[in-house]
């Protein structure tokens, strides 16, 4: 049977399971098939574990649609931030020449980049359309390199199955799997636009995640962790697709 034969009839056993015999069941097939969410608990959690099981067997290689340069919004909006500190203010007054974005946990070579390394890694550009949860949206040109190359020089274990990204920013992170870290369209973004990635939009860097809704791109970015378990404590849902 085929790669894409076998997804086919994982997911429809998946989603026929849930439309007739519940979630508890297509929960179990799921589980079956390693794809249970961080947040399957919880009176939400059948439903995350349908909605992340279903879309990861269909989804898992797509790419976010790209858009063409004429399509850029003019007036994108940069939702506000709480202040960013002092620490913040002085990396800024020096160019963020000092601004590091250190990559630990399940790798064999502990990493720490500082910007200047970071921009002179092969890049890539894309201009994709960044979604809020909140409703507003637009589209902008991200700059940066992806992020699967950071997590190859630092060596990343083949066990593990997520990478948990901090802010510096208090009180921000995320995660995401293994799946949507390697994908070449997940980027570490310095620029937006044609220029440097400004402050309000997260500059001096931002994880860009086209595929996930909008908080998935956290901003300020200072640390990757490589781990292969996750409890999930966000406001939101783990599993942002679109």
């Amino acid at each position: 049977m085929s790669k894409f034969s076998r997804r086919a009839l994982i997911t429809t056993g998946v989603a026929t399971a849930a439309g007739t015999s519940g979630f508890a069941i297509a929960s179990k097939l799921a589980h079956r098939y390693g794809l249970i969410p961080p947040d399957a608990g919880g009176i939400y959690g059948p439903g995350e574990t349908l909605t992340y099981a279903a879309q990861r067997l269909l989804t898992r290689h797509s790419f976010a649609r790209e858009f063409a340069p004429n399509q850029i919004s003019r007036n994108p909006f940069a939702n506000p931030v709480d202040p960013l500190g002092e620490a913040f203010k002085r990396l800024q007054d020096d160019g963020f020449a000092e601004w590091r974005l250190a990559v630990d946990g399940m790798v064999t070579q502990p990493r720490s980049f500082s910007l200047a390394e970071i921009k002179s890694y092969p890049s890539r550009s894309q201009i994709t359309h960044l979604a809020c949860e909140e409703g507003w949206s637009y589209i902008a040109e991200w700059i940066g390199v992806p992020l699967s190359h950071l997590l190859q020089l630092a060596g990343t274990l083949p066990q593990a199955r997520y990478v948990v990204y901090r802010s510096m920013q208090r009180g921000w992170g995320d995660s995401v799997d293994m799946a949507d870290a390697l994908h070449p369209q997940t980027l570490v973004t310095y620029g937006m636009n044609g220029a440097d990635l400004p402050v309000r939009f997260g500059g001096p860097l931002r994880l860009r995640v086209p595929r996930q809704l909008g908080y998935k791109s956290v901003k300020y970015i200072t640390r990757l962790t490589v781990t292969d378990s996750l409890k999930y404590e966000g406001s939101y849902a783990w599993y942002a697709g679109m």
